[in-house]
């Protein structure tokens, strides 16, 4: 990328910030301060993940000679029963600790369940409502929020509360402005569009309507405002809804 530069040679700011432009043609105002306080978090972030890893290295020096860890625990479970039976044997001890371990499990089966129906009920609302309310999808595309939820909300997940975005490789979503930082919803569903193959025929103002679709041994002219039946019904319903909203039409 590079700085843009106006018609006298001096850098384009923007809200205090310089402005960039990428090589896909994407110009981003550059925090420059929210990017170092970003790269001194994250150092402090690997300083504290190297202490624990050396800390953790040096807790495990003391079981070294140790192969078989489940033979060591299993032995381990047997020794604390023969020093705490006194008239039974260990057996009968190893049998009401698993009678009690189940009866536990059984009296919270209904709060474990409950609460996982609330995540799951959490996560709904969280990225349902992340759709919904989405100014990039009310001013940009040509669908409605349910149908690119039903396209893209794969693709977003709920971490600590926030809704954070992964690609296809499984790689998180950063902001363009904000380097180090996850990319906020509405920016993160844009970089998701952009790379999409019918990015065309969801967006507002494409001029497409049914371009790129396969079948019949030729491909769909891009702008094309009439469709015939067969053309209409091998596109995908995003397509389909989007030929709609743009005012296409089908002939049988």
């Amino acid at each position: 990328m590079k700085l843009k530069l106006d018609d006298n040679g001096h850098v384009v700011v923007q809200d205090g910030k310089p402005v960039y432009v990428h090589d896909d043609g994407k110009e981003i105002a550059f925090d420059a301060a929210g990017t170092v306080a970003t790269i001194s978090r994250l150092n402090g972030e690997a300083k504290g993940h190297r202490e624990r890893a050396e800390k953790a290295e040096a807790g495990l020096k003391g079981f070294e000679g140790i192969t078989d860890a489940g033979a060591a625990l299993k032995a381990l479970e047997t020794v604390k029963g023969l020093d705490a039976k006194t008239l039974v044997g260990a057996a009968e001890v190893h049998q009401a600790k698993a009678e009690a371990i189940k009866a536990v499990e059984e009296k919270y089966a209904p709060v474990l369940k409950e609460r996982d129906d609330l995540k799951t009920a959490l996560v709904s609302e969280k990225l349902g409502g992340a759709f919904a309310r989405s100014r990039f999808i009310a001013d940009k595309l040509a669908i409605p929020a349910d149908l690119a939820q039903a396209r893209f909300g794969e693709s977003f997940r709920l971490e600590g509360g926030d809704v954070v975005a992964y690609d296809k490789a499984g790689n998180k979503l950063f902001s363009r402005a904000r380097p180090g930082e996850a990319a906020g919803f509405d920016e993160a569903l844009e970089l998701l569009i952009e790379h999409y193959p019918y990015r065309d025929h969801i967006v507002k103002g494409s001029g497409a309507s049914g371009g790129g679709a396969q079948g019949g041994g030729h491909a769909l002219r891009p702008g094309t405002r009439t469709l015939d039946r067969a053309a209409f019904d091998r596109m995908p319903p995003e397509q389909r809804m989007a030929h709609v909203k743009a005012g296409g039409t089908v002939t049988d």
